[in-house]
């Protein structure tokens, strides 16, 4: 699960809830505004989304008022994100009556949940497509534009948009996301995204390579390979003859270029191999860094998640990760409060993390979704404010030991890629380091995508602070 409730300061946009797009210089007969909720698949998935409507005439444009057509691609990993969208939904509907002829729509994973709500029952929206029915959209708009209210949210076995080049919106310059695979086959019980976004299926191989050398092509020096669980990419060719897993997609990708630095999310404990590491130990551009989710320290919990491993497993696969790739920075994703948690149940996460030692860690309490197997199975009967108590601290404890990690870097020296400008200051340039811990230092005459030398000199919880070296 790629969504985050509550994480440690990052200089860069990874995680943001909310990115608008960004206007172009080609010239649009019409225009489109799109907001993004949630993961990063969903950014990836607007990108998609950027792409088909250019083909239709549409430029994006930072302005909603500008707009003839309003898109919010949406989340339902949380309450709190659903919340946001309906206040976003309601002022567009104000913006809307002043304008004829703007049409408002919801993308994602909202989608095909509450799409009679938001039609009907609320007449927020006009259109309602699914993450999978995103190449409908041309004739979802030419229907509601004659009045009708246009719906598309049949998930797909087949879908991947693997033949579709992105429009990169909102972006750097330097990083980007790829997607190489949809939906989910984990059928955590607290989760929804196999229900939204239907089940698990490998985008080409060579389409995504073909992506991410077309990237570098241009300018970009970071990419993401993106999937719900990453380790369980697996595509056979349409005549059988070749099968690539995710440990040989990620040695493809590393081989376009040394200078292309290639990270992976989100890994799943069960499935995350030793191949995987092997190749993360061979290629050096390949950044040391695992997103890995625990979700609790509790076997019992563990149990009820449907998570298919013990919290002694968890252990053995950070002993493993931290044997074979000594320096690699590992984050997790950390429920409180799942349903039945008891005290001990809490400790049991509080040592694990304790052992674990997070670099960054994604932390929430827990939020039952509305058509998850959970739901159906367990009542939600943890009281709020235990929930976050107990969430309270576990972010003290990670608090305590990602400030520790950060102090341990201080006299070292990274291989920082150049992002951009600090938010705090404009003589001051950022990267991340391999491990994706961020760094700040002094401009001097670098600039975006150069790679820098730096040395730490000093930090705070969430920043380390160096200066640039020969």
């Amino acid at each position: 699960m790629l969504d985050l409730e509550t994480k440690v300061h990052d200089e860069s946009r990874q995680g943001e809830a909310y990115a608008p797009a960004v206007a172009g210089t080609q010239t649009y007969t019409k225009k489109f505004y799109i907001e993004s909720y949630g993961c990063a698949m969903n950014f990836n998935d607007s990108e998609i989304v950027a792409s088909i409507l250019g083909q239709e005439g549409y430029g994006p444009t930072r302005n909603a008022e500008e707009a003839s057509l309003i898109l919010l691609n949406t989340c339902s990993i949380r309450e709190k994100a659903e919340q946001t969208v309906r206040k976003r939904l309601t002022e567009f509907k104000k913006l809307k009556r002043e304008t004829p002829g703007m049409l408002v729509g919801v993308l994602g994973c909202m989608a095909e949940r509450i799409k009679g709500k938001l039609l009907e029952e609320e007449k927020l929206v006009d259109l309602v497509v699914g993450p999978d029915a995103y190449r409908s959209l041309p004739a979802l708009i030419a229907e509601a534009e004659t009045g009708q209210k246009s719906v598309n949210v049949l998930l797909s076995r087949e879908e991947t948009y693997g033949d579709i080049s992105p429009v990169r919106l909102d972006n750097n310059g330097v990083t980007s996301f790829v997607s190489i695979m949809r939906g989910c086959n984990n059928m955590c019980t607290f989760c929804v995204v196999p229900f939204t976004r239907g089940r698990e299926r490998s985008r080409d191989a060579y389409s995504i390579v073909r992506e991410a050398r077309e990237l570098f092509d241009n300018g970009y020096r970071e990419v993401t390979l993106l999937g719900q669980n990453v380790d369980s990419y697996y595509w056979t060719s349409a005549d059988g003859s070749e099968t690539i897993t995710f440990a040989m997609l990620l040695e493809k990708v590393a081989q376009i270029d040394p200078l292309l630095r290639v990270r992976f999310s989100t890994s799943h404990p069960k499935d995350i191999t030793d191949e995987v590491l092997f190749i993360m130990q061979r290629y050096e551009n390949i950044c040391n860094y695992i997103h890995l989710p625990v979700q609790s320290g509790s076997s019992r919990i563990l149990q009820l998640m449907n998570r298919t491993y013990t919290r002694e497993w968890y252990m053995k696969k950070v002993d493993r990760i931290r044997e074979l790739i000594p320096d690699c920075g590992l984050s997790t994703d950390i429920i409180c409060g799942f349903c039945t948690e008891t005290e001990e149940d809490h400790q049991d996460t509080l040592s694990l993390m304790k052992y674990a030692q997070y670099d960054l860690a994604y932390m929430y309490f827990y939020s039952e979704r509305p058509g998850t197997l959970a739901e159906r199975r367990y009542d939600d009967d943890i009281p709020e404010e235990v929930k976050k108590r107990r969430l309270a601290e576990v972010v003290e404890l990670h608090r305590k030991y990602s400030q520790a990690g950060m102090e341990r870097e201080v006299g070292k020296t990274f291989r920082v890629l150049v992002e951009g400008t600090s938010k705090r200051s404009t003589e001051q340039l950022f990267g991340r380091s391999d491990q994706n811990k961020v760094i700040v230092f002094p401009k001097e005459n670098f600039k975006k995508g150069d790679y820098v030398m730096v040395k730490v000199e000093s930090c705070t919880s969430g920043t380390l602070i160096g200066k640039a070296v020969q």
